[in-house]
């Protein structure tokens, strides 16, 4: 005798959740330790993952503290010892904390006159790919300043390009420097525009602005209407 529609239905449901049931059951009967396991295993991973960031994020700070330290030291006249301070710092994992150490580092030695020290700091500062860029910009423009008078003008050209170009946080010195290169091998037509370039910038500081419109004067070229401070000034010529 055949079943109404509606009980043919219900009966259809219940076995079929009593099938489900069964599989549910089995599935947990062979695979539950695993699926245990699993479970454990992501939650160790994500406890070890967070204890790691608080671990790194007290080291850096503990790290930032130390360099803090050691500049204190250099203001006390105790620049032997701040150095020796700094030298481990500059192998932290922190990115931050090794570009401080090492730039700290480079300046003392360029205080105590160490050019070789200094210049070798600032071209591991700009190679360490792992930094920020800003850092890296920063210690090209340093080094290229330690090394200026030992380089050959392209060199010091072809290394400052990238950052002699309006627009760029270190345009200011990395183009004055890049303009004194082309005097020094005799392109007076590009220093000279590359100085009244640097005098229009008003990003630049208004020390370098003004000094750009001096030189570029001096090399026939009147930058004078981009003289930061009194418009009456003129440029010396």
């Amino acid at each position: 005798m055949a079943l109404p529609p509606d009980q043919a239905e219900t009966f259809v449901r219940e076995v079929d959740e009593n099938l489900r049931r069964d599989q549910v059951r089995d599935a947990a009967r062979r695979y539950g330790k695993w699926i245990l396991v699993a479970v454990v295993l992501f939650l160790a991973a994500v406890g070890g993952y967070l204890y790691w960031q608080y671990r790194q994020s007290e080291r850096a700070s503990d790290d930032s503290e130390a360099v803090s330290a050691a500049l204190d030291k250099v203001t006390s006249g105790n620049v032997k010892e701040a150095a020796a301070e700094l030298v481990p710092l500059g192998g932290s994992t922190n990115d931050v904390t090794r570009a401080s150490a090492l730039l700290a580092r480079a300046a003392l030695a360029t205080r105590q006159n160490d050019r070789k020290t200094a210049s070798d700091l600032y071209q591991q500062v700009a190679a360490d790919e792992g930094l920020p860029q800003p850092f890296r910009d920063l210690a090209t423009v340093r080094g290229t300043a330690v090394d200026f008078d030992t380089m050959k003008p392209d060199a010091a050209i072809a290394r400052l390009a990238p950052l002699a170009q309006s627009g760029n946080a270190f345009f200011g010195t990395a183009g004055e420097m890049t303009a004194m290169a082309m005097l020094a091998k005799g392109d007076k037509a590009g220093a000279g525009a590359l100085f009244a370039k640097i005098a229009a910038d008003k990003q630049v500081p208004e020390t370098i602005r003004s000094r750009a419109v001096q030189i570029a004067g001096s090399l026939g070229v009147d930058a004078s209407a981009f003289l930061p401070g009194d418009p009456a000034a003129t440029p010396a010529r």
